[in-house]
């Protein structure tokens, strides 16, 4: 240990991120090994924390469960978990989709959230071409401290959510949609042009970086420090 951090060559493990941010360091796991990424989860849980890796294969899960009792693994997130201890769940943050094919991102961040502590309401499929579907949830909207709107194709439900709510809206661009989507890059510009207050956007498929912010306005709405 050093400084708050463990170099264990392949990796510098930020232990005191929790003192520092309120959560602990997470795992990115694209680019690892199985072998690398196990490792790093026996260190952060070892020292006290809930570890997390996000964007994991089905193999490095395999790899890790076989390594770590107590590990779970969430498919439709691609997250492998291990919680130290159940959080009581704080607010309420909405998380919405334009289609049913966004829920790979969506569904990191709300297994983030409930990790972090944040209750996440999911309002899957609610995209603008049946717009109805939305209007038909608007109490959810309104009742929420936050709400991450998750879409592809041409990236339009954030700009229509907030135009109906009075808190903020994180929009997520996906790599959702046809040819001329350019990989999110559609989605991620329409959004960066929405005409709608209150709208701040993350990366492409980037549901792990909206669930973080998303985290700290609930805690703020909630007075939680």
């Amino acid at each position: 240990m050093n400084k708050g951090y463990e170099d264990i060559g392949f990796a510098k493990i930020d232990h005191d991120r929790k003192s520092r941010q309120g959560y602990p360091e997470v795992i990115f796991g694209a680019g690892k090994t199985p072998e690398q990424t196990a490792e790093i989860f026996k260190r952060i849980i070892n020292n006290g924390n809930t570890a997390v890796c996000t964007r994991a294969s089905q193999e490095m899960a395999d790899y890790v469960l076989s390594q770590v009792s107590g590990a779970k693994y969430i498919k439709e997130a691609s997250i492998i978990l291990y919680e130290q201890e159940k959080k009581e769940l704080i607010g309420q943050v909405c998380i919405a989709t334009a289609g049913t094919s966004d829920i790979f991102v969506a569904e990191e961040a709300a297994v983030i959230l409930e990790c972090y502590g944040s209750k996440a309401v999911r309002l899957y499929d609610v995209g603008v071409a049946g717009i109805h579907r939305l209007l038909d949830n608007v109490d959810i909207l309104r009742s929420s401290n936050c709400i991450i709107a998750v879409a592809g194709m041409e990236g339009a439900l954030p700009s229509v959510i907030a135009g109906l709510v009075s808190v903020p809206v994180i929009a997520v661009p996906t790599s959702v949609g046809y040819g001329a989507n350019l990989g999110g890059i559609a989605a991620l510009l329409a959004m960066l042009n929405s005409c709608a207050s209150g709208v701040s956007v993350v990366n492409i498929d980037n549901g792990f970086g909206a669930a973080n912010q998303a985290h700290l306005i609930n805690k703020l709405a909630e007075g939680k420090k």
